[in-house]
């Protein structure tokens, strides 16, 4: 088996999903579905269960996840103690964020770091924040964007690279809900008879539950939504009021379809996350000093 084949197994691992691994591995899907094959040859047991329909890892896939991930972990710690410095940095970098935190916060790093060190290899993997810190204790990314937890897991760093206010959001179109939110625009919000889009979990959904425990009241949940961007959509077609980081809304293809409530909210710290140990590779350590010189807070 080689490396690549590794880092086939755990894309596919990841999203269960031959077409969606071969686009994250910049493969077609049966070079992907081949080269795994040859994987479960070589292991001596099936890694996937599959039909027409579905992937699922066996047992034996589940505990080779773990060997996968090990295995590419010492790959590269191994090569950050190769490194001759008196030649150019070289080498890759996973970084896991929102498709906000991509506009708002990466581009900008990724174009430093890209003029500082052209040999590098970085991937972005975009998904839900509040699996940032999972993702990077999990070793599946190298760095991750994330809203600051009121506790950090043990062996993680943390740098702040910016902050936000949570806002209320509501739609502009006409609707029953738009209805009830122009109603008491100027008093307070009847919030046990408004629809909540909520996160299904992180920092942010512990905000709002601490929200209403404060305002004693049990929200009306009209859906549990992954992902801040999704959030938004929904608040836009009028089915439920959502709180979200303003930088959302800045960002979002939906702000002129929505509307700030009176009510703001407290602010959030968002920072790049990665586990200690990574900070001695090279390349690891070298976009978090070109994050430290950009992101001053």
């Amino acid at each position: 088996m080689n490396h690549k084949q590794l880092k086939y197994f755990l894309a596919l691992a990841d999203t269960l999903h031959f077409s969606r691994a071969s686009e994250r591995c910049f493969v077609s899907p049966p070079t992907l579905s081949r080269q795994i094959k040859q994987l479960e040859e070589e292991v001596g047991a099936p890694l996937f269960l599959r039909d027409n329909r579905t992937v699922e890892l066996t047992q034996q896939g589940k505990a080779f996840v773990h060997y996968a991930q090990a295995t590419l972990a010492s790959w590269r710690q191994f090569k950050s103690e190769c490194v001759d410095d008196d030649k150019p940095l070289t080498g890759e970098l996973s970084l896991f964020c929102s498709v906000t935190a991509t506009y708002s916060f990466i581009y900008d790093l990724f174009s430093k770091f890209r003029h500082l060190y052209p040999q590098v290899e970085l991937n972005l993997i975009t998904g839900d924040p509040a699996h940032s810190i999972a993702e990077v204790a999990s070793g599946k990314e190298d760095v991750a964007v994330a809203v600051k937890p009121k506790h950090l897991p043990n062996g993680i760093e943390y740098l702040p690279i910016g902050r936000s206010r949570l806002v209320f959001i509501g739609p502009t179109m006409d609707c029953p809900l738009k209805s009830i939110i122009d109603e008491y625009s100027h008093s307070e919000m009847p919030w046990q008879r408004l629809s909540f889009i909520m996160p299904e979990q992180g920092v942010l959904k512990d905000r709002i539950d601490n929200f209403c425990k404060k305002h004693n009241f049990v929200p009306k949940v009209y859906a549990h939504v992954s992902g801040h961007e999704a959030m938004v959509a929904l608040a836009s077609l009028g089915f439920g009021i959502a709180c979200v980081p303003e930088i959302v809304i800045s960002q979002s293809p939906f702000k002129n379809q929505v509307q700030l409530l009176q009510l703001r909210s407290d602010e959030i710290e968002i920072g790049l996350v990665t586990k200690n140990k990574r900070l001695y590779d090279p390349v690891v350590k070298a976009l978090w000093d070109t994050a430290k010189g950009l992101f001053t807070l």
